[in-house]
């Protein structure tokens, strides 16, 4: 695509974006296009006029991604602020837009003295990427407190999907390639802001405790296998501070790699394949991984 051939914004339209200052690993290469859209109509409006077969990407935090080195063919939406409100429905209920944080969604059921929702603190994404890959932690998913959420498919349409019609295995749902999730609705129940801040403060300690949250990481790199846990497996293979290239895994907590300065994406996903091909010789489990690898290799 040519920027003769795209149609006219009124956001932000990049040509050969870099994309490693914008995700976790701070590594990988550039996106064909970047797109943040000033709002609902502006996005609509430029997937309704691009080609088909233009492969679109969204785009959150960047926490729970390899971007590998040849970058990302066709478009990355990029949700900005014009997508990151959070409002109270009613007494139990928040609207937040698919670019708002974790963070921002818990904070503000907390000043509205909703619970339920404390766990997205924990989750280093935006509401956008926990709609699609049913974003968990300490015991909860989305899946547990999601209503329905706004929709933009493929072709610029806005439809509204029920919890029920996402279809929410663990880590995965059946949002359609290239739809963007806007807006969802999360329905908590009533509670206390000193004890829902309270719990909050509990996942918050309990993650630093824990996971490499100062290192240049990707969230939980592999699924937990039916009955068993990928750090545990991964211990168990010898696979502690193993290091490829720039790439290591991390030693506080072994389902975690991180880039320690200079590794590639190459880097970061063979370490990960290495990991994996270590895990089945040891115990005979096939890890899956949990962190989406996008691009050219």
């Amino acid at each position: 695509m040519s920027l003769a051939t795209l149609p006219q914004v009124r956001g932000k339209l990049t040509a050969d974006a870099p994309l490693a200052p914008l995700v976790w690993f701070k590594a990988g290469g550039a996106a064909d296009w970047l797109f943040e859209p000033a709002d609902l109509a502006d996005l609509q409006a430029f997937l309704g006029d691009i080609p088909d077969e233009t492969p679109v990407m969204a785009l959150g935090l960047g926490s729970n991604l390899i971007v590998r080195d040849g970058g990302v063919p066709g478009v990355v939406v990029r949700l900005g602020k014009p997508f990151a409100k959070v409002a109270k429905v009613d007494e139990v209920t928040l609207s937040c837009g698919g670019g708002a944080s974790g963070i921002l969604v818990s904070s503000t059921a907390r000043d509205n003295g909703i619970a339920g929702l404390e766990f997205l603190r924990s989750i280093p994404g935006t509401v956008g990427g926990f709609a699609r890959m049913n974003g968990g932690a300490y015991g909860s998913e989305v899946k547990d407190v999601m209503v329905d959420c706004d929709v933009v498919l493929r072709d610029g349409e806005l439809v509204t999907l029920p919890v029920a019609d996402l279809n929410y295995t663990y880590r995965h749902s059946s949002l359609p390639e290239g739809a963007i999730v806007v807006e969802a609705r999360f329905r908590g129940r009533p509670g206390e802001p000193a004890a829902i801040q309270a719990e909050m403060d509990r996942i918050s300690a309990a993650r630093e405790a824990s996971q490499p949250l100062r290192s240049k990481t990707g969230g939980s790199t592999f699924k937990n296998p039916e009955g068993a846990k990928a750090w545990e497996l991964v211990d168990k293979a010898g696979c502690r501070g193993l290091t490829l290239g720039g790439a290591q895994v991390s030693e506080k907590h072994t389902n975690f790699l991180i880039n320690t300065g200079d590794a590639t994406s190459e880097d970061i996903e063979a370490l990960g394949e290495e990991v994996r091909r270590r895990v089945h010789e040891q115990s005979g489990i096939d890890l899956q991984w949990e962190i989406q690898r996008v691009g050219r290799p």
